[in-house]
């Protein structure tokens, strides 16, 4: 017997919760709680600018389309518009979220488009990390502080790291934002059918990371759709799910259709320099032409390619029920100087199907990571679990996963890692 971890059984528990009231595809299929694997919106803060209208009132919206609790809103107060803010500006700014945050929050969205830079660090990084001048380049191209998120599989970043991950849920404009909200929540759990596009430029400078594109479409058989482009700009395509390309400014997104949750990012020197123009697109442009998350950095980070969203790391986090903000921040060593923006909590591979015949229960999901697993049944919600002889084993891009039925009451996988025994609470 052994006491589960105060946050993994909270976490847990609300999860079954939320099961317990949705329908499920069959009737007869029993609640069945799977190992945590992405951030819960009650775990992200999302911060307003009380002086900036635009900031309160998508920060108002999203409040009331995530249904937040009102404890998650925190308010902040500066002259709205500059493009960048002071060190001595942001110090005063993030320490007045880190008083106001509750404990269990885990990341942040904020709701403006500028300031979308502190001195040399991105706003996002900045807010995330503190401001620290490691996170920026010492000399022209070289490369910084690596970040502990990258390639991280947990979900409780702030927990764990002492860090909280930020995304800019970013526009110009409310109807730009209700619309980005919009399409985040019509993602949810949509389990969309796509194409990823690899787009290989003539942009040599800009083209580096087209290298590792045909490695990336082979991890990616059976799991997502991939095409790699040889073309300066994708035309005419109504199945956008990812886009990822080099390119000083991006042809063609009016002729695009993207799949609601969809991630697209050009790496360049600026697309983070969210407004004020500038000769490079913005990043901003993949939201307005209907993408839900981007990247892009606030300064000079030459071509290195650790500054910018690795796809395939996107790409397979993504698909496997992590939220937007979680892939991205996933995606990207070298963040300091990079901006995430888009909807946090997006997550269209979330979610299971349950289905039960000849005494089996059929998992359809797309969350487990590869691994083996124990099963454990109760009759009550909230346990005593007892052990079912045996493991489960997962493999990479598993979609289906088939258990037996013992009957009624509840049900639990466990990685196999996990302490356990043949009575568990």
């Amino acid at each position: 017997m052994y006491l589960l971890n105060t946050s993994s059984f909270l976490k847990s528990f609300c999860l079954l919760l939320l099961l317990m009231r949705v329908p499920m595809a069959v009737a007869a299929a029993p609640p069945l709680l799977l190992p945590e694997h992405r951030l819960q919106a009650s775990e992200l803060a999302v911060i307003v600018n009380d002086a900036d209208p635009l900031s309160v009132r998508i920060g108002n919206y999203y409040m009331q389309a995530r249904n937040l609790p009102a404890d998650n809103l925190l308010h902040v107060s500066f002259t709205p518009g500059k493009l960048s803010m002071t060190e001595a500006d942001f110090s005063r700014f993030r320490s007045e979220v880190e008083q106001g945050t509750p404990a269990h929050i885990q990341a942040y969205a904020i709701t403006w488009a500028a300031p979308f830079q502190v001195q040399c660090m991105s706003i996002t990084s900045a807010l995330t990390f503190g401001f620290d001048r490691s996170w920026c380049s010492a000399q022209r191209c070289a490369a910084t502080r690596h970040s502990p998120y990258y390639a991280w599989r947990g979900t409780s970043p702030y927990q764990d790291l002492g860090i909280r991950p930020s995304m800019s849920i970013a526009a110009e404009n409310f109807a730009d934002a209700k619309a980005l909200i919009d399409r985040g929540l019509a993602s949810d759990g949509s389990q969309p059918s796509g194409t990823a596009y690899l787009v290989s430029t003539r942009d040599k400078a800009r083209n580096v990371r087209a290298v590792f594109f045909p490695k990336i479409a082979a991890a990616m058989q059976d799991w997502i759709d991939t095409e790699i482009v040889m073309s300066d700009a994708l035309r005419d395509r109504h199945d956008v799910l990812f886009y990822f390309t080099g390119k000083i400014r991006v042809n063609g997104l009016d002729t695009l259709r993207f799949q609601p949750g969809a991630v697209a990012d050009h790496l360049t020197s600026t697309g983070g320099r969210l407004t004020g123009g500038g000769v490079q697109m913005s990043a901003m442009e993949w939201l307005k032409a209907g993408a839900t998350g981007s990247f892009g950095t606030v300064v000079e980070p030459c071509n290195v390619v650790g500054k910018f969203p690795n796809p395939g790391i996107l790409m397979d986090s993504y698909g496997s029920g992590s939220t937007l903000i979680e892939a991205y921040w996933r995606s990207v060593q070298q963040p300091g100087e990079g901006i995430f923006i888009g909807e946090p909590l997006a997550a269209p591979f979330d979610g299971m199907r349950l289905e039960t015949a000849d005494g089996n229960i059929r998992v359809h999901t797309r969350t487990l990571s590869p691994g083996h697993y124990l099963l454990s049944h109760s009759v009550e919600p909230v346990g005593p679990y007892r052990r079912v002889p045996g493991s489960w084993q997962v493999h990479y891009h598993q979609r289906e996963l088939v258990l037996p039925k013992l009957g009624d009451g509840y049900y639990r996988l466990s990685p196999l890692a996990e302490p356990s025994s043949d009575s568990e609470r």
